[in-house]
């Protein structure tokens, strides 16, 4: 018994070691990056090694994936086909004038893919800034100008020439919203963590901000509307003028301007554990600055929550264009405003469905098509991609969409790893 006790103390010993070792590195790297950081915004060599990790494009995975391609259901004349493998492929950021391909995702990368040869299959995905220590960089989007900024968990970052010096392991960045600034630090969960980004219109930054609960308690309401946190918030592109644009939504992860009126659509994923069939999932349209969207008093559409069901919504909640099927997990959205698809398809929204988690009958993974009105508003919502859902199981789960700049249409999937790649030929 003395033995016993003897190596359990051992062991416990070895254990705490082993933990105070762990944040010694940990603490010693993250003021390795943050120093990195400084060096950079100051136009200074990190000392990183010029050999940055990449992603093997060849080899028995592609097989994989071509086969499970094969079972893809699309319209008449559109093909798909792997454009390349990215470990945790979510966000995508198109480079407006290199067609280069940043990758975000919710562990510690970001990903560069890059096509040399233009012939639309990528033909190397390496590691972008490599001397930075990112903290699940989810939302990537670029500026007209050619400007990437990255939205993490709890800060964001903007790249001025990512497009032109992502080549190397240094790259000119700067924190347009610094570490524990983007929402309270005591509110960051492991929950609804993946931020998306947009430059709006007015040339503003506009960030999703998803709140960390399945609904959150009453003594939270007060803290997460001022913060934005269930909401949009939209700043100058040097982080200054912050404001709530958008509330009452639970966890955005996806959206994107319609070109032609300028106003900002996103999905919403709505309330687990009240059944199979409900509540919907949502497609929103915001008109203006200030509109409330519902929750937490509706969790989805326009079911009531259990928790406030006995209080009062806002007699202005805007209900959702679109109700998608409950559970299905709309995520990443984009208008598309290429000229390679057919006529119908110009000026309307791709969006992704990731695929439910906790229905008995799954539902999802596939990539939707929405048409709009004259007036703006949605018509007819239809999958447009399908086949990722075999008799139960995932073959992969699309998370975003991207539109390429030959107007062909980018998805990533975070479960296999890979973006595809989806054309048009007459």
């Amino acid at each position: 018994m003395s033995l016993f006790r003897r190596g359990s103390r051992n062991a416990a010993l070895l254990a705490s070691t082993m933990f105070a070792g762990a944040l010694m590195l940990s603490a010693s790297a993250q003021a390795q990056s943050t120093d990195n950081m400084q060096k950079l915004s100051n136009f200074q060599q990190t000392g990183a090694s010029m050999e940055m990790e990449t992603v093997p494009q060849t080899g028995p995975r592609v097989d994989a994936f071509n086969k499970t391609l094969a079972g893809i259901k699309l319209p008449d004349g559109f093909k798909i086909a792997l454009y390349a493998i990215v470990p945790d492929a979510r966000e995508m950021a198109v480079g407006p004038t290199t067609g280069v391909v940043f990758v975000g995702t919710r562990k510690s990368k970001v990903w560069a893919v890059t096509d040399r040869d233009k012939d639309r299959v990528a033909d190397e995905v390496k590691v972008f800034a490599p001397s930075i220590q990112f903290k699940l960089p989810h939302g990537v989007c670029f500026s007209k100008d050619g400007f990437l900024f990255v939205s993490e968990q709890n800060r964001v970052l903007l790249f001025p020439a990512a497009e032109f010096f992502y080549e190397g392991p240094d790259v000119a960045a700067f924190e347009v919203v610094k570490q524990g600034e983007l929402i309270p630090p005591g509110e960051e969960s492991y929950n609804h963590t993946a931020r998306v980004c947009r430059i709006g219109p007015d040339n503003k930054l506009y960030i999703t901000l998803g709140n960390p609960f399945n609904v959150f308690a009453p003594e939270k309401f007060d803290l997460y509307k001022k913060a934005g946190i269930g909401g949009i918030v939209r700043m100058d592109r040097d982080g200054k003028n912050r404001e709530v644009y958008a509330w009452g939504i639970r966890n955005s992860v996806g959206m994107d301007f319609n070109p032609k009126d300028k106003t900002l659509w996103f999905t919403d994923n709505q309330v687990d554990g009240m059944g199979d069939t409900i509540p919907p999932g949502e497609l929103n349209r915001s008109t203006e600055l200030g509109q409330n969207f519902g929750f937490p008093y509706f969790g989805g559409g326009t079911v009531r929550t259990v928790e406030y069901k006995d209080q009062t919504p806002p007699a202005d909640a805007v209900n959702p264009q679109v109700e998608m099927d409950a559970h299905a997990a709309d995520l990443g959205m984009t208008f598309y405003t290429g000229k390679q698809f057919p006529a119908k398809y110009r000026g309307g929204i791709f969006s992704v469905q990731h695929g439910s988690w906790n229905r008995t009958d799954p539902v999802g993974a596939r990539v939707m098509f929405t048409t709009l009105n004259e007036d703006g508003t949605a018509a007819k919502t239809e999958p447009f991609a399908e086949g990722w859902l075999v008799e139960g199981e995932y073959l992969g789960r699309p998370a975003s969409v991207a539109q390429l700049n030959d107007g062909s249409l980018l998805v990533a999937d975070d479960t296999s790893g890979a973006i595809y790649r989806i054309s048009y030929e007459k």
